[in-house]
């Protein structure tokens, strides 16, 4: 420390530059500091640093240790202007910020080094690395203990395991709203969930509600809980931390939020399913296109979930092409030239042929009672099995066609329309990748949860352009980039600020890129 002190003070008033050869490792006696990428300019995105040290709970699942450590750190910066770290939001994710590495935790974090103008403040830099950094460590893992975190943790993956025959499970007294539009904190005072009766069922020790698999329909009035009900079966694929109000709102780990994108990109998706042709020709068994319409982009996101084997899909009527989701009769009579065959006239069938459960929120329209295995009515933030009182209003269907699954696309190029890349692709918020000069839109990929899950499905995506050959499905590719990114964040280089995707939204993001060719 007496070492590291001294050469920072020795920096004091010589060129930013100078901070450069501080990278290397420094022993600190019970930790470890490696400082390993600085700033070019005071004005460049901050260091990149971590700490060594030992895992204080060792013999505990490594992902809720180390979010848990990484909250606990994110807490003990808060008020240090120029040291911080990524903090987790309200899933627990495998992330860059904290990795257990054969029993050493490798804490990574960000510090902004001071300077007046472009020259060195050494002393205030040592003061800031030697004396704030240690103490604040310090503060984070006084009275540190995982323990009710990874029992979370693990309980949360057991009632996953043992969903059976149910696609999700929502507990009693759960609170699913949350505190904004924009927060992912829960609502205060909100009414805690209850299940009805008929649906009530145990899941590894949690009695609450069970929603089976098949078709299941979500109705209700206007503000009464739908979507927020349908939000948290979105979200329930990832465990969340202590006191989120959804710890046991769980889901099925392939389940897909799937709704319509006017102008996404499509490459080579057989939408054929649902839409037997186009006015412009278009092959739809092939369908390419730059700038999709409602129904041919969540069209073509139904058939790339399934591509993906999604076993579960999750519809929001509010943010789904009407002309997708259903026809009525008169319609039908009235427009006979119509080339859309919509989502109530083939549920049925692939529930029936794949065992392919769909949950939709249905607000303005009875048309999904009739193909309904389980309708839930929502009033006022609870939910009332309404199932036996819809079947009396349910009117006779015919049978649907055997459904069939869309082929694995393969991937023969990945590339933006300037070249190659001259650097990795980056996340350039939430809802954004930068690659090369291309912009790829996910922001209606619903299940990306944060802007560090958004930079891990950027490099994601930078593996897939290097490794390319022309033979792999896209699938795969999504499955093996995943790991790619996987490998990163546990590897010994500081990556920055990336969380783990699952790979079923790097597929997506993979199908929504305009340089994607299969």
């Amino acid at each position: 420390m007496a070492s590291l002190y001294s050469r920072l003070t020795a920096l004091d008033g010589k060129g930013y530059g100078a901070y450069k050869s501080l990278v290397g490792r420094y022993d600190l006696g019970r930790m470890t500091l490696a400082i390993d990428r600085v700033q070019s300019d005071p004005y460049a995105p901050p260091s990149k640093m971590h700490v060594e040290l030992p895992n204080p709970a060792p013999d505990f699942h490594p992902v809720p240790v180390c979010d848990q450590v990484a909250r606990a750190v994110a807490r003990a910066f808060r008020g240090h202007r120029d040291i911080s770290i990524d903090s987790p939001g309200q899933e627990v994710l495998p992330t860059a910020s904290c990795v257990d590495r054969n029993g050493t935790l490798h804490i990574r974090f960000f510090v902004q080094l001071p300077a007046r103008g472009r020259r060195i403040l050494g002393r205030a830099a040592a003061h800031l690395i030697c004396d704030d950094l240690p103490d604040a460590l310090e503060d984070a893992f006084e009275g540190f203990d995982p323990t009710a975190a990874v029992q979370l943790y693990n309980q949360q993956e057991r009632m996953r395991a043992a969903l059976g025959e149910n696609v999700a499970f929502i507990a009693d007294g759960a609170i699913l709203p949350r505190a904004t539009g924009t927060s992912s904190l829960p609502l205060t005072g909100a009414v805690p969930f209850r299940s009805p009766e008929s649906l009530r069922t145990n899941i590894a020790g949690v009695t609450g509600m069970g929603i089976p698999r098949g078709v299941t329909v979500i109705v209700g009035g206007g503000f009464h809980g739908k979507s927020t009900l349908l939000n948290a079966l979105s979200l329930g694929v990832y465990n969340h931390t202590l006191a989120d109000g959804r710890e046991y709102a769980v889901t099925n780990p392939t389940a897909v939020h799937v709704r319509a994108e006017d102008g996404r990109a499509v490459a080579g998706v057989d939408i054929s399913e649902f839409i037997s042709s186009l006015p412009t020709g278009a092959d739809t068994t092939h369908f390419t296109t730059a700038n999709a319409s409602g129904s041919t982009s969540q069209a073509a996101s139904v058939m790339e979930a399934l591509e993906a084997c999604a076993e579960v899909l999750l519809i929001d009527e509010d943010t789904s092409a009407t002309n997708f989701m259903i026809r009525d009769a008169r319609m039908k009579k009235l427009v006979t030239a119509e080339p859309i065959t919509p989502l109530v006239d083939r549920v049925r069938a692939l529930w029936r042929d794949h065992g392919v459960s769909t949950v939709i929120v249905a607000g303005g329209s009875s048309a999904f009672i009739d193909v309904a295995d389980t309708v839930i009515a929502m009033e006022d933030y609870e939910p009332r099995d309404a199932t036996a009182a819809a079947k009396e209003l349910a009117e006779p269907v015919e049978e649907q066609a055997p459904f069939v699954l869309p082929k694995p696309r393969i991937v023969a190029a990945l590339k933006t329309q300037h070249g190659k890349r001259k650097k990795q692709p980056q996340a350039k918020d939430a809802g954004t990748i930068r690659h090369g000069k291309e912009n790829v839109d996910i922001s209606a990929v619903e299940q990306v949860v944060s802007r560090s899950q958004t930079a891990g499905i950027a490099r994601a995506l930078g593996w897939v352009e290097d490794h390319v050959d022309g033979r792999t499905p896209l699938t795969q590719l999504a499955e093996d980039a995943t790991a790619a990114t996987s490998a990163l964040i546990h590897g010994d280089d500081h990556p920055g600020a990336l969380v783990m995707p699952r790979p079923l939204e790097v597929a997506f993001a993979l199908s929504r890129h305009r340089g994607l060719k299969v």
